[in-house]
């Protein structure tokens, strides 16, 4: 019988070869269950002058965690729109919170519309004029600052301030109230969302100057559809009766002015399966939140068309457009290959198992004691039947020594074996006695 030369090696080495290859691919297969299993962890910047964005995009972060999202958010504070999305187009954030008006927005694919914007001008009672085309030899303060900035560069574009003498200033938030007061600036510009939060503001604002004897008016913006044809990322919008306040009413009639949007964007380059998670667990915290931020109330999915002013991330459209795919669809051909190395892994553990086995010599004697019948009729001398004898006890021995130790053949094969020894030392007989009359016809020559 021919024997592998893998099987010369010791039984414990083949054990050790053997387990060391299973927990590698035991190894593997957990590391690449976690690799896809494991979250997507997205960087966003947001920041605004009062904080709010920061708080809002901290409270969704902290509620994705809580319900184990695919898709988890570590928050940047950027300070601003404009530098959120300077960090989006340097690649140093996945997602950024930012308004319509902010530049840098080439590479931006919008996820969520947070809310809206609505520019306020805001004037003492006493100032004859009731829109921004009136105004004269005016310092409006810009509330915010930089931030605010591509509001006034807009309206110049349609209005002549230069001929109306019209200049602006920036000024702090906290500090708006009493450059008002001081004369400082004649008005003041400011974008706010039209939310119960900041109304609420706005209205204290208004009732603190009512109090001192001076009464507060809002400024129409007329032109505000030439505006949002010069500057896309606004559009025409009307402050509705009463918005600020109720008797008298504030403003008296509806008002026209701008309205801009706030948006949740990521990168274009974002895998567009994670932003499709994202998109729904977006909707699905926005429901979760709305008590403790009202804004979300005006939360809804941005604009899906071609032209619009930030286009819609793939893998949002996706969700918004209910084309998510099932399970089975999404990973059809992942179950299909890992059934296939699923398959060839089983194999291959069956064989490794075969491997580890061998070398235990055949589970019966039988088989190399047959084979040395062969040898015994081909031998030729006394010196090889003596060898293939001792051979024959090795076997013996060997079998003897595996019953001690609880291996060995059972009741019958014992028995098999004993007829076979007996076979054999019937044929030592035999070709001893074929050899001795070999040897004896040459000398009776």
């Amino acid at each position: 019988m021919s024997t592998p030369a893998i099987n010369l090696w010791p039984r414990w080495l083949r054990i050790l070869i053997v387990g060391a290859a299973t927990a590698t691919a035991i190894g593997s297969g957990w590391f690449a269950y976690r690799y896809f299993a494991k979250p997507v962890v997205l960087t966003v910047a947001a920041g605004s002058a009062d904080g709010e964005s920061l708080a809002l995009i901290s409270a969704i972060s902290a509620r994705l965690s809580a319900s184990n999202s695919h898709v988890l958010l570590k928050v940047s504070d950027a300070g601003s729109s404009a530098k959120a999305a300077e960090l989006l187009a340097a690649g140093k954030a996945d997602l950024a919170v930012v308004r319509g008006d902010t530049r840098g927005l080439a590479d931006a694919r919008s996820v969520l519309l947070l809310t809206h914007g609505v520019v306020l001008i805001v004037t003492p009672a006493a100032v004859s004029a009731d829109s921004l085309g009136d105004l004269h030899d005016t310092t409006i303060g810009v509330v915010g600052g930089a931030i605010n900035a591509p509001t006034v560069e807009a309206l110049k574009q349609v209005y002549q301030f230069d001929r109306a003498k019209v200049t602006f200033k920036n000024v702090a938030i906290n500090d708006a109230a009493a450059s008002l007061a001081s004369g400082k600036v004649h008005a003041l510009l400011a974008v706010v969302p039209l939310t119960e939060k900041y109304l609420a503001k706005v209205r204290q604002f208004f009732h603190q100057e009512r109090a001192k004897g001076a009464g507060l008016k809002l400024i129409e913006i007329e032109s505000a559809g030439a505006v949002a044809n010069v500057a896309q990322y606004y559009e025409s919008y009307d402050i509705p009766k009463g918005t600020l306040r109720g008797a008298p009413p504030v403003p008296s009639d509806d008002l026209t002015s701008l309205r801009l949007s706030y948006f949740f964007v990521a990168n274009k380059s974002v895998n567009a399966d994670a932003i499709t998670d994202l998109a729904q667990s977006l909707v699905d915290a926005k429901r979760d939140l709305l008590s403790q931020f009202p804004i979300l109330a005006q939360a809804a999915a941005p604009s899906t068309d071609a032209d619009a002013l930030i286009p819609i991330h793939p893998g949002a459209a996706t969700y918004y457009n209910g084309n998510q795919q099932s399970f089975f669809d999404k990973y059809d051909d992942k179950l299909y290959y890992g059934s296939l190395l699923l398959g060839s892994l089983i194999s291959i553990l069956v064989a490794a198992w075969r491997f580890a086995r061998s070398g235990r010599g055949p589970e019966s004697m039988l088989e190399p004691l047959y084979e040395l019948g062969n040898e015994i009729r081909m031998a030729k001398s006394e010196a090889e039947l003596d060898q293939i004898e001792r051979r024959i006890d090795s076997i013996l021995r060997a079998e003897l020594a595996r019953n001690a130790g609880g291996e060995g053949a059972d009741g019958a094969e014992m028995a098999a074996l004993g007829l076979a020894s007996q076979r054999l030392q019937y044929l030592m007989s035999h070709c001893r006695t074929r050899l001795g009359h070999t040897l004896a016809r040459p000398a009776s020559n």
